[in-house]
């Protein structure tokens, strides 16, 4: 076998990253760990890789996704010297088969691992309005009779009880029945016979359905299957042309990408749901500025992370004052983005401060909500010193969490031990403990801080 021709396309993207060997190893690496599949590569590996020793098929989206996250933009695996894969070929699933094998996956228990492992990609080529708006491939009516306005209400009713469970329980129960009820009921909706508004109808509640079954994967952890879900309600939202959950899709991304890290993504996402909605009402309007200020801030942005924080607060004040309007989006949420805009800003006593009042606003309903921020707020006053006043938080945090099954609640919770494992001897962190450990899965009070 001869000696393989240099990598040309991984060379000329090396070094507009302007990595050393030794950082670009350590980038993939860093990847690996977040996917579950840690990795120990170093200098040699690399220059193998440019002198074009092929990478495992499972490392090659390692390295496309840091050089993206490097580099401010989608890589391939064609533009990194790579094969490309015959699944990767196709850039539009069809949309319903797509579903049906997405959720068939998620709620197979023997899969959960695999699916589990897929990597979070900031990279993700997010379709603009125009290009999904009418989108949807024709598709030949399945066994269902046709449908009516009644299956749809029952579709968006699902929607809404699956929602109040992970609003008070987390998502980890719940998602698995939201993916069944995808596949075996909604897909074959989608097939069926059907007047044109209440086809439209029917997409758009299957639209929002995949959002939320999106979230509920975001918060269990499994990042790259979340990007599915979500993905597929664009698809959706655009055939149904529905703006608002376009919209709030995006927006839901951005606060993925915030979350994680991914400051300059969260920013393009959530600019992208804003100049998709020009003539969003005031409390929209609200929900949309909100995230673009804690994206701003997070990427240190601090004059635009103030001006849409402003923005936000005026539209709040102006909105309509309707029950529930978009979701959860009331003046306790957007405390919440003032909290974290302040964090983000080094203003660590006045994110408390807005975490508190978000805390006393907060609707009994949203549970899980309630256990990750106050965990959250413990955090923010332990790093303050403020040791007593923190075991006080996360003592109230505890009340709801043997009630949440979430994997973000659990991550707080691990966070929570391992910040007052130190502190012992103190009476208050001493008796938070006691009491934390008869509510806490053995794993977690082992394990580090998240």
């Amino acid at each position: 076998m001869g000696t393989p021709a240099p990598n040309a396309g991984l060379e000329r993207l090396y070094r507009e990253t302007r990595w050393t060997l030794r950082q670009f190893a350590q980038e993939v690496n860093r990847i690996g760990t977040e996917r579950g599949t840690p990795r120990k590569y170093r200098e040699p590996s690399v220059h193998q890789w440019l002198r074009g020793h092929l990478p495992r098929a499972d490392v090659q989206p390692l390295i496309t996704e840091a050089l993206s996250r490097k580099l401010l933009r989608p890589v391939t695996a064609h533009e990194a010297g790579f094969p490309q894969a015959p699944e990767q070929t196709d850039a539009h699933p069809r949309t319903v088969e797509g579903l049906v094998d997405l959720g068939r996956q998620d709620m197979d228990p023997s899969r959960r691992s695999v699916i589990g492992a897929g990597l979070f990609s900031v990279a993700l080529t997010v379709p603009d309005w125009p290009d999904v708006v009418g989108r949807m491939e024709a598709v030949q009516a399945g066994q269902a009779h046709r449908i009516g306005m009644a299956e749809v209400d029952m579709v968006i009713a699902m929607t809404e009880r699956v929602s109040e469970l992970d609003d008070q329980f987390g998502g980890r129960h719940a998602r698995p029945m939201a993916a069944a009820f995808l596949v075996n009921t909604v897909a074959p909706y989608l097939k069926a016979d059907a007047t044109e508004p209440v086809r439209k109808a029917m997409m758009s509640a299957a639209s929002d359905l995949c959002y939320l079954t999106g979230y509920m994967a975001v918060d269990e952890g499994v990042h790259g299957l979340a990007q599915q879900y979500y993905m597929k309600a664009l698809q959706l939202a655009g055939a149904s042309e529905d703006h608002l959950t376009y919209c709030t899709t995006l927006r839901g991304m951005s606060v993925q990408a915030v979350d994680l890290g991914h400051g300059p993504a969260a920013m393009r996402l959530a600019d992208a749901a804003a100049a998709a909605s020009p003539n969003a009402g005031p409390r929209m309007r609200a929900f949309l500025a909100g995230q673009q200020a804690h994206a701003a801030a997070q990427t240190g942005d601090r004059s635009s992370a103030l001006m849409y924080l402003k923005e936000a607060e005026t539209a709040m004040e102006k909105a309509e004052s309707r029950a529930k309007t978009f979701g959860s989006y009331d003046p306790s949420s957007l405390l919440y983005h003032v909290s974290q805009v302040r964090y983000e800003l080094r203003d660590t006593r006045g994110s408390i401060d807005a975490m508190e009042e978000s805390d006393r606003l907060r609707h009994g309903v949203y549970r899980r909500a309630r256990v990750r921020h106050r965990c959250t707020l413990a955090e923010r006053q332990w790093e303050l010193g403020h040791l007593e006043a923190a075991c006080r938080t996360w003592k109230l945090a505890l009340d709801d969490y043997p009630h949440v099954q979430s994997g973000r609640a659990d991550d707080r919770i691990r966070a929570m031990h391992a910040r007052i494992r130190p502190h012992l001897k103190n009476r208050a962190a001493r008796e938070l403990h006691e009491r934390a450990r008869l509510v806490t899965p053995a794993a977690l009070i082992g394990a580090g801080a998240s």
